[in-house]
């Protein structure tokens, strides 16, 4: 099967539907209900078993129940083009296309600026945060081929350097991995291991380690091509000779700061791993780490395209059926189970750190790099990727488990509708974002953030930081904002009635609210995971919904 000649045909059929469908919030919602009400009734059964859920004491089971089947795509007569935005436009933000690398640069570059120096100090500076994803990203196809031909020798360069300008976003990643990877060969390589004299520096002028094809690291693991590079590390894709199994290794760039930044990280994932030794949580396995010519190496298993290459291939600008939505929100939510059972905050949560496997019937939550015991929380405006930045990180507010659920909350709207629900080019405009979506926040809470008064009168008056196109500088507007939002967020995931089954309008409808308790502006009333396994968008179930023809 071609691959790309499936994805250009169903960009095609999009194109279609969009052109046929123009008025104004017409979103029909839902492909199907669950298509094997059977599997349905037993994952509610196994939220049922667990009526006393505490993070101390986790009862949840989370195995599979999927159709054999897994759709992801939306019914035919679906469309998103009409999804409105902040502004209440039709245009939102493409979820599929969003590459939040400038943006977090940026971020970094004003959190140097807060501090007074140009730079960040290493306490408030997170250094582990990717710049892209520091995780393996494929083609499905090409991930198969991989898991089914483990006993495969390549015709490799022994000193092929790794392309510095590898893109773990861009279009072209996948093709250029696949050509080093076709070989036609069926063994397990013989690779070699590289003596430290043989070149005099391994390392390129930024500390990443220069990769080399057909280099065997630890003994055991050879190199067959590379999957990225973020601030953080290299990552390579990699071949365990001993049992041919394919691995990404993450290759930490070799500076002390990076080095103790990643035995952290080790140490956080051996906690979360140990607490979950039947991987029932969907949370990335660590397998081991070494060390290779003064680089810390992490071996990770190896999973497949992460949420925001899925919502590209099977839902640009339209987002994923409810029934996948609705799957691979219970599996957040066993994440973020784990992690508060565990006390740690991941703190970069996004499409892009989520991983789908098994065709894309399962995910893991992956990328540890910014994560930190929930005791160690420092007050930063700059943490979390920005789309994903929950409010009380921007006010000040001592912050905890609950900016997980908030930018989990984010992925969610992004994987149903195919836009990105909050954008802004600083924190300042996503305030105001978060307000025309979400409404005024509270007196109370406001108080009690460190940096309210950065943004808001005593009033409540909000002092808008916009772009002014005629003067060309950036101008502070008073915005006074109104206590019920201005594009609500009900009304963003809402269809209209029309050509909907009653199936469909309760779907939504539950969706919506559980998207409500996800993103309430006080972290304090906002939902937790255990109470959201018992959310009726999990708990009930209706008639069928629409079908594709």
């Amino acid at each position: 099967i071609d691959e790309d000649a499936l994805i250009e045909e169903r960009r095609k059929r999009r194109a279609l539907i969009k052109a046929k469908h123009n008025a104004p919030l017409r979103v029909q919602v839902l492909q199907s209900a669950p298509n094997t009400p059977k599997s349905e009734q037993n994952a509610s059964a196994d939220l049922d078993t667990s009526p006393h859920v505490s993070p101390q004491t986790p009862t949840m089971d989370s195995t599979p129940h999927s159709p054999s089947v897994f759709t992801l795509e939306k019914a035919d007569d679906f469309t998103g083009s009409n999804l409105h935005d902040i502004n209440g436009s039709t245009e939102g933000q493409s979820a599929a296309d969003y590459d939040p690398t400038m943006d977090m640069k940026e971020d970094h570059l004003r959190e140097g600026h807060r501090q007074g120096d140009g730079g960040v100090p290493a306490s408030s500076y997170d250094e582990t945060a990717p710049e892209k994803r520091d995780i393996l990203l494929h083609s499905s196809n090409h991930i198969r081929e991989l898991h089914s031909n483990q006993n495969t020798d390549g015709n490799v360069n022994p000193v092929m350097e790794e392309d510095d300008d590898d893109d773990m976003f861009s279009d072209k990643f996948g093709t250029n991995a696949k050509t080093q990877e076709d070989s036609g060969v069926t063994r397990i390589p013989q690779a070699k291991e590289l003596d430290v004299n043989l070149l005099d520096d391994w390392d390129d002028h930024e500390g990443y380690y220069r990769i080399i094809q057909g280099e065997l690291l630890d003994g055991r693991y050879y190199v067959k091509y590379t999957l990225g590079k973020g601030v953080f590390a290299s990552v390579v894709a990699a071949q365990n000779t001993k049992t041919g199994k394919m691995v990404a290794i993450k290759i930490v760039r070799n500076k002390e700061t990076m080095k103790k930044a990643g035995m952290k990280e080790i140490s956080i994932l051996k906690l979360l791993n140990q607490a979950d030794e039947q991987g029932k949580y969907h949370m990335v396995q660590l397998e081991r780490s070494f060390e290779h010519k003064n680089h810390l190496c992490m071996v990770f298993q190896f999973l497949g395209e992460n949420l925001r290459e899925v919502v590209k291939k099977f839902g640009r600008d339209v987002g994923l059926n409810i029934t996948a939505v609705r799957h691979y929100a219970r599996e957040m939510f066993f994440a973020l189970h784990l992690l508060k059972k565990c006390q740690i905050i991941h703190a970069d949560i996004k499409p892009d750190n989520i991983l789908s496997y098994d065709d894309h019937r399962h995910l893991k939550l992956c990328d540890l790099g910014s994560a930190a015991e929930a005791r160690d929380s420092e007050i930063t405006p700059y943490l979390v990727s920005r789309f994903y930045r929950a409010p009380e990180i921007i006010l000040g507010y001592k912050y905890d488990y609950a900016i997980d659920m908030w930018a989990v909350g984010c992925t969610l709207f992004e994987l149903y509708t195919g836009k990105i629900l909050f954008t802004g080019n600083d924190n300042n405009q996503m305030l105001k974002a978060i307000m025309d979506c979400r409404g005024r926040f509270g007196l109370k809470f406001l108080k009690k953030c460190e940096y309210a008064a950065k943004y808001f009168d005593d009033d409540l008056s909000f002092h808008s930081t916009e772009w002014d196109n005629v003067s060309n500088r950036s101008v502070v507007r008073v915005v006074h904002i109104r206590e019920q939002p201005l594009v609500p967020l009900k009304q963003r995931i809402m269809p209209t009635t029309k050509n909907l089954t009653p199936a469909e309008i309760k779907y939504a409808t539950n969706f919506g609210d559980l998207l409500d308790k996800c993103l309430a502006l006080n972290p304090e009333k906002r939902i937790t995971p255990e109470q959201a396994f018992n959310h009726k968008f999990f708990t009930e179930t209706f008639g069928a919904a629409k079908t594709k023809a």
